[in-house]
C-alpha cells in the first residue's frame, strides 16, 4: 500500500490513509469504492457525477490583507472574505473526516526545479487521487522522502456541497482559492479539471512577480531544439497542431517561460476525446491505456470498448495521462526559448487572413484579446457566429491584471527575438454557413512554413483593418486564400464585417486593459 502520512494537522483521523498509492491500487479501489469501470484499452471510466465541466462562476479568491492589492479582481476573481473560506474549510474537512478512506497526493508544479511548488491533494475519490498522480510531476522516491511541508494544499470535498448561504456564494458549488494560507477547497463539484486548473491559477498568481510569464498554450520542439509556442482556446486547433510526430512534445495546456527558457508546469495532459480516433489523433488515442483516466466517456457494457462518439453525458469527455504515454514527448519537460509564437484564432467571419506576422506590439495586442467565435452548433443558443474573447488566451485562470502577462509576453519577444504568428484556422471567403472552412492540410501547411523559415520575405502591403501583413505565397496553400477579401464574392460586404470585427475587438481591448473590476 501507498506510504502513511499524518493529517492529524489538518483534523484529519480516517481508518484508511494512503500517500502516493501505485496507479493498481487506485484501480482497485476506484472500481471496489467509486463505481469506475476498466475498459478495454485499460484505461480507467470514470464519472464527475452532476457537473462535467469547470463552474467559472462558483471560482472565488479570499480577499486577504497580503495579496488583495495584487489580485485582479472583477467577474474573473471574486471575492470572499477570511471568515468565509474558514467555514468552507471546516466543512470540507468535516466531509473528508466523514469517509473511511482518504488519499494524498504529493506532487510538483513545475517542471524546472527552480521555479517548482510543492502541492499536496487530499481527497476522497480514487479518480481524483489518480487524475492528480497524472497531471502533477511524480516526485522521485528520493524527492517524496524529503517531500516535506508542501507549498500549497489542495481539500477537494468535491461530493459534498457548499452552503450557499453564505456570504459572496452563489450557489452550493464553491472553488475557493485562498492565497495567503496556500489552500484551495473545493466543494459541490467533482469535475477533476478543477484541481489542474487551480494549480494554474496558483502558478499565474506566483510566477509574474519573479519575471517569469505563465502561459495557458501547447509547446513542441524541432529537432534543431527550435522552440514553438500555440496559444489558442478550444476549436482553434492548439492540441491537434501541436501533436506533430515530428516534433517532441513538451506540453499540452500550460507553461511558463523564464530567463533560461520554457517549462512545463504539468505532468501529465488532460485531452478531449470526443470523436477521438486512431486515424486523426494517432499519439492521444495510443495514449487511452493502463494508467489513463477517462471521465464521463461511454463504453460497450460487455466489450468495454469506448465510444468516443458517444455525447450523451457531454460533449466534454475527457482523457488524464501523463505526458510519458506520448511518444515522442520530452521528459523532463524543458526546453529553450521559443523561436515562434503563435496565436491560434477561429475566425467565423471570414475577416483574418490565414497567416499573419506579428511585430511584438500586435502580438500583445492580439494576446490581450484572445480571440476566437463560436458558430452555430458548438453551444446551446449560438444560432449565428459570436465573437469571443478570453484576455492572455486564458482569461478564468488569471490572478492579475491582463495587462500584467502581456507585458512580459512582449518583453520577452523582444528580448529573444522570437517571430510571432497570427494564424486563422476559421473561415474565408464569408461568415461561417456562407464561406469554407480553412482545411487542415493547409493550415499544417502553414505551420511546417513557418518552421522551415519559408515565410520571412515577400508579404503583402498591411490591410487597412488590423494593419496585418500576411505573406503572398505559402508552399502547399492557395495564394488566394492568404489576401481574404480576393475570395470573398463582395468587397463591399467584406468592408463592412471587418468595421464590425475590427470595433468589437478595440470595445474588448478597452474593457480587458483599463477594467480592472
Amino acid at each position: 500500500m501507498g506510504e502513511r502520512l499524518d493529517v492529524t494537522r489538518y483534523g484529519l483521523t480516517v481508518p484508511e490513509m494512503l500517500r502516493n498509492p501505485a496507479p493498481a491500487i487506485l484501480y482497485e479501489h476506484a472500481v471496489r469504492f467509486d463505481g469506475a469501470v476498466i475498459t478495454a484499452s485499460g484505461a480507467l471510466s470514470t464519472r464527475s457525477g452532476e457537473k462535467t465541466g469547470r463552474s467559472p462562476g462558483d471560482k472565488r479568491i479570499v480577499d486577504a490583507p497580503g495579496t488583495r492589492h495584487d489580485v485582479w479582481w472583477g467577474p474573473v476573481n471574486r471575492p470572499v472574505s477570511p471568515e468565509v473560506f474558514r467555514a468552507l474549510r471546516r466543512r470540507a474537512l468535516d466531509y473528508l473526516a466523514s469517509r473511511p478512506r482518504l488519499y494524498v497526493i504529493d506532487g510538483f508544479a513545475g517542471a524546472d526545479p527552480r521555479w517548482r511548488q510543492r502541492v499536496r491533494v487530499i481527497c476522497s475519490r480514487p479518480y481524483h487521487a489518480l487524475f492528480m498522480h497524472n497531471m502533477l510531476i511524480r516526485p522521485t522516491p528520493e524527492e517524496l522522502a524529503s517531500f516535506g511541508e508542501p507549498d500549497y494544499v489542495i481539500m477537494n470535498a468535491g461530493a459534498f456541497p457548499a452552503d450557499a448561504g453564505l456570504s459572496g456564494l452563489g450557489s452550493s458549488t464553491s472553488v475557493t482559492l485562498d492565497l495567503e494560507n496556500r489552500e484551495l477547497v473545493i466543494l459541490g463539484t467533482q469535475y477533476a479539471g478543477e484541481m489542474k486548473k487551480g494549480v494554474f491559477t496558483i502558478m499565474n498568481f506566483l510566477m509574474p512577480g519573479h519575471g517569469v510569464l505563465p502561459m495557458h498554450c501547447s509547446v513542441n520542439e524541432g529537432e534543431a531544439d527550435d522552440v514553438t509556442v500555440f496559444f489558442g482556446l478550444s476549436g482553434t486547433g492548439k492540441t491537434t497542431l501541436s501533436a506533430d510526430p515530428r516534433r517532441r512534445l513538451i506540453g499540452d495546456d500550460e507553461h511558463c517561460w523564464t530567463d533560461e527558457g520554457i517549462f512545463n508546469i504539468e505532468g501529465g495532459c488532460y485531452a478531449k476525446c470526443i470523436d477521438l480516433s486512431a486515424q486523426h489523433e494517432p499519439e492521444i488515442h495510443g495514449a487511452i491505456r493502463f494508467g489513463t483516466v477517462l471521465e464521463n466517456t461511454v463504453q460497450h457494457p460487455e466489450s468495454r470498448h469506448v465510444d468516443f462518439s458517444d455525447a450523451s453525458i457531454t460533449q466534454n469527455t475527457r482523457a488524464a495521462y501523463p505526458i510519458d504515454f506520448i511518444p515522442n514527448a520530452r521528459v523532463p519537460s524543458v526546453a529553450g526559448h521559443p523561436s515562434h509564437i503563435i496565436l491560434l484564432t477561429c475566425d467565423a467571419f471570414g475577416i483574418l487572413p490565414p497567416v499573419s506576422r506579428l511585430t511584438p506590439d500586435q502580438a500583445m495586442y492580439h494576446f490581450v484579446n484572445g480571440y476566437t467565435a463560436k458558430v452555430a452548433g458548438t453551444e446551446m443558443g449560438v444560432k449565428t457566429p459570436e465573437a469571443t474573447f478570453s484576455a492572455c488566451f486564458g482569461a478564468a485562470f488569471l490572478a492579475r491584471h491582463p495587462s500584467r502577462y502581456a507585458a512580459l509576453l512582449k518583453e520577452k519577444l523582444e528580448r529573444h527575438g522570437a517571430r510571432a504568428w497570427l494564424v486563422n484556422t476559421g473561415w474565408s471567403g464569408g461568415v461561417a454557413g456562407v464561406g469554407a472552412r480553412m482545411s487542415l492540410p493547409h493550415t499544417r501547411a502553414i505551420i511546417d512554413a513557418i518552421h522551415a523559415g519559408a515565410l520571412e520575405s515577400d508579404y503583402h502591403e498591411p490591410d487597412s483593418f488590423f494593419g496585418l501583413r500576411s505573406p503572398k505565397r505559402v508552399p502547399g496553400c492557395p495564394s488566394e486564400l492568404l489576401r481574404p477579401v480576393r475570395v470573398w464574392s463582395s468587397e463591399a460586404e467584406y468592408e463592412r464585417a471587418a468595421k464590425e470585427l475590427v470595433a468589437k475587438f478595440e470595445a474588448n481591448h478597452a474593457r480587458a486593459m483599463f477594467d480592472a473590476g
